[in-house]
């Protein structure tokens, strides 16, 4: 997530079918705890969602570090830091499409807990903060700025900007460490607890699949490694059988250099009536880790599966679905997350296997245009809900459960 300590981003689309579907078993709510609202506006303490009128994709994400809010409003140019009670203390902001901020940029106020600092992103997404308060945001270059990778033919127009404690800009990574050749479409970054940023891009070349760049806390490339459907541990083959791999997810562990890769399993589907293949049907899914130094995959981990019960007219029939892959938390616990019409659906597996927990995290779907979730180290989902009137904050303290598990 950043679905990282990160930010997941579920678009509140359902198919027919899954509207239609019941879960088999109630799970144990954990309480929601609301914590503040922003409205919505070009203001400096206000959110810009007016583009979900648009078409394409949603560009404001979330990240909760340490109690700390940090958003990433795309669709303004922005981000804001704010407490848990929702007061702004840092605006990060583009002049050309924000107006001037009440804290003016580098002004000395004394003791004034506000500040704001002017920088002119393009067009940002993912966020990562470290340790020491750093700030990473993925970025778009300018037109004259982007690049074509001469083999791959992908267009190079993303960075990861950095900025210190007190909001300077200080540089920005590429491929190849600080100040390089820019990267392929970003799909997230995270930065460990070592302060050492990990960028996973997505390339719509099945044969590319995601590459992961490892950098250390001094900005230089420690690893590049290529990860697709054809170099990962495939169980279904072993068995004989012919199967499908999609890779659902790419996180790295805090404390280790250490990648955990979500993969989900399909076969084709036989019609049990006709006796002919009509598709392929989902089978299983398996977390593994793999060592990044040696590039070698530990024993997978099969992550059970939801299940739902669609109605006919006359029948019933249970089928299986994959959760999606959220991240781990520095205690080793994984979680997954799915979406069913109470709320969420939130499994968490310890990487052990001694224990699996499932859980709801409610909220009212049906009015709510666009969610976006973070996963902290620690176990916390927190959670940006927007609907017609306001966005609203949020956190689910999940990680009382883990606490609670390892106790007993």
């Amino acid at each position: 997530m950043q679905l990282k300590n990160h930010a997941v981003i579920f678009a509140l689309v359902l198919s027919s079918t899954l509207l239609s579907c019941n879960r088999e078993k109630v799970v144990e709510n954990v309480p929601k705890e609301e914590l503040f609202s922003l409205n919505y506006g070009n203001f400096e303490d206000e959110i810009n969602l007016f583009s979900l009128s648009d078409v394409g994709e949603i560009n404001t994400s979330l990240v909760m570090h340490e109690g700390f809010f940090y958003i990433a409003n795309g669709e303004a140019g922005k981000i804001m830091k704010m407490n848990s009670y929702g007061d702004l203390l840092t605006l990060y902001f583009n002049e050309e499409t924000n107006p001037v901020p009440s804290v003016e940029a580098g002004a000395d106020y004394g003791n004034a807990t506000r500040k704001s600092i002017s920088y002119p992103f393009n067009s940002i997404s993912s966020i990562a903060v470290d340790s020491k308060q750093y700030l990473y945001v993925v970025d778009r270059l300018p037109p004259e700025r982007v690049e074509t990778d001469a083999s791959t033919k992908e267009v190079l127009s993303q960075v990861v900007l950095r900025f210190d404690e007190e909001g300077n800009f200080l540089d920005y990574f590429g491929q190849q460490g600080r100040g390089a050749l820019p990267f392929a479409y970003v799909r997230n970054i995270y930065v460990t607890n070592h302060r050492e940023l990990v960028v996973i891009c997505k390339s719509d070349d099945s044969e590319i699949g995601e590459t992961v760049y490892w950098f250390s806390a001094e900005g230089f490339l420690v690893k590049k490694l290529q990860i697709n459907n054809k170099n990962v541990p495939d169980p279904l083959a072993a068995d004989g059988v012919e199967s499908f791999v999609a890779v659902n997810n790419i996180v790295p562990g805090y404390k280790d250099r250490m990648l955990y890769i979500s993969i989900n399993y399909y076969k084709n589907y036989i019609d049990e009536a006709s006796r002919v293949q009509s598709g392929i049907e989902y089978v299983s899914t398996y977390l593994y880790s793999l060592d990044v130094e040696s590039g070698i995959f530990g024993d997978g981990i099969e992550v059970p599966s939801d299940f739902y019960e669609v109605s006919g007219d006359y029948s019933k029939r249970e089928f299986k679905v994959p959760y999606e892959f959220m991240g781990v938390t520095v205690n080793g616990w994984a979680f997954y997350v799915n979406s069913v019409e109470q709320g969420l659906n939130i499994q968490m597996v310890q990487l052990n296997g001694q224990h699996i927990l499932k859980r709801m995290l409610n909220f009212d779907r049906y009015k709510s245009l666009f969610y976006a979730l973070d996963l902290s180290q620690t176990g916390v989902i927190s959670a940006l809900i927007g609907n017609k009137e306001k966005t609203t904050f949020c956190w689910w303290r999940t990680d009382s459960l883990i606490k609670a598990a390892i106790k007993n």
